[in-house]
């Protein structure tokens, strides 16, 4: 069996990872993956993971933060892409396709009903969800007003984000022989404990501000706590906004799983990869709110306990609470990490059944 993964995105962030982690649990099933990102796309996690890739278009209109006007325009490209899709799967004979989130999703499901072949849209934006679960069977994760739903179409399916299962198998060890390279200030402490400070692969100027407030005079965590930055900023200037002699930033990092062995604390945004695969190795996670875009999910809701949520103003101070009370965050999370750690698994079998639903 063979499916071809339409993924949106950079190719270095949390869609590459939901894509890298879906295409690793299919091949654990004997399934041949082709992955297939936007012309643009530098693809980093992919190449660092041994993975090449097709080049198509992959438009995007804007995620959870799109207009009406960026929708129009990139549904027209869209439909461009779709057709140049199509061209890739009947090249490559794929059983099914698998269209990953936003610009992917769409591009996926629209080419692969072009190309009357199966297909699985995993979705994960407002526009991705109304156009794939029209189209064909859909995975839907926690950020989606449709999880919610106490009943869904028969097309939907629930699931947490798939994650590597080697992300709770990290080195702590390692991770501080990274921070020694890195850390040339000598600011990193053992006797301290470690907060993570992180929006993804992409810093949002929130999350940075989120930082900078903490080690202001005023509540200076930094004194008592090591302070860890990770991820690209959107804009460089948001650096300014940090003291760089209070925070150890550790930029782009592919050990992450390393981090989390070491870390105490991980403050997030309240979406994404990033707070199930801190829950999978049982990590308290605060989630700072309306970082991207300013929208809202509520991960305090879909994981009550184990996810603490925060807004900027209140931030330190939860922090704080959240230390105090940290070993009962942290038998929250454990109740979480066994079924999120099985969501890869859950994945690729619905992928296969709508695969071979086509044969009987």
């Amino acid at each position: 069996m063979k499916a071809l993964l339409v993924i949106t995105g950079r190719g270095m962030g949390g869609d590459a990872a939901i894509a890298l982690n879906i295409a690793r649990a299919l091949e654990e099933k004997g399934v041949q993956c082709e992955l297939a990102l936007d012309h643009n796309a530098p693809g980093i996690l992919f190449k660092n993971n041994g993975y090449s890739w097709h080049k198509i278009s992959v438009p995007q209109a804007g995620g959870h933060a799109a207009t009406r006007s960026a929708t129009a325009k990139a549904g027209l490209r869209t439909l461009k892409a779709a057709l140049e899709t199509r061209k890739l799967i009947k090249k490559l004979k794929v059983d099914v396709v698998v269209g990953i989130i936003g610009g992917g999703a769409v591009v996926g499901c629209i080419a692969a009903k072009l190309a009357r072949i199966p297909a699985v849209g995993v979705v994960s934006t407002p526009t991705d969800t109304k156009v794939c679960t029209k189209l064909n069977t859909s995975i839907v994760f926690p950020e989606v007003k449709l999880y919610r739903e106490e009943t869904l179409p028969e097309n939907v399916k629930k699931s947490f984000f798939p994650l590597d299962p080697e992300i709770t198998k990290g080195n702590r060890d390692i991770a501080l022989e990274k921070i020694k390279e890195i850390d040339k200030k000598g600011l990193f402490d053992k006797n301290k404990q470690s907060i993570l400070f992180s929006s993804g692969s992409s810093l949002f100027e929130t999350m940075v501000r989120g930082l900078a407030n903490a080690t202001t005079p005023e509540y200076n965590l930094n004194k008592n706590y090591n302070l860890f930055l990770v991820g690209i900023p959107l804009e460089e200037e948001y650096l300014d906004l940090i003291d760089q002699n209070k925070i150890i930033n550790l930029g782009y990092i592919d050990w992450i799983k390393d981090l989390y062995d070491l870390i105490d604390l991980a403050v997030l945004t309240d979406d994404g990869m990033m707070v199930q695969e801190a829950l999978g190795c049982e990590l308290p996670v605060i989630a700072l709110t309306r970082v991207k875009y300013g929208r809202y999910h509520n991960m305090a809701g879909i994981f009550p306990g184990a996810v603490i949520e925060a807004n900027i103003e209140d931030l330190n101070s939860k922090i704080e609470e959240s230390l105090i009370n940290l070993d009962e965050i942290k038998a929250k999370s454990k109740d979480y990490s066994k079924e999120i750690l099985l969501a890869s698994e859950n994945i690729a079998n619905i992928i296969i059944y709508e695969a071979n639903k086509k044969k009987k």
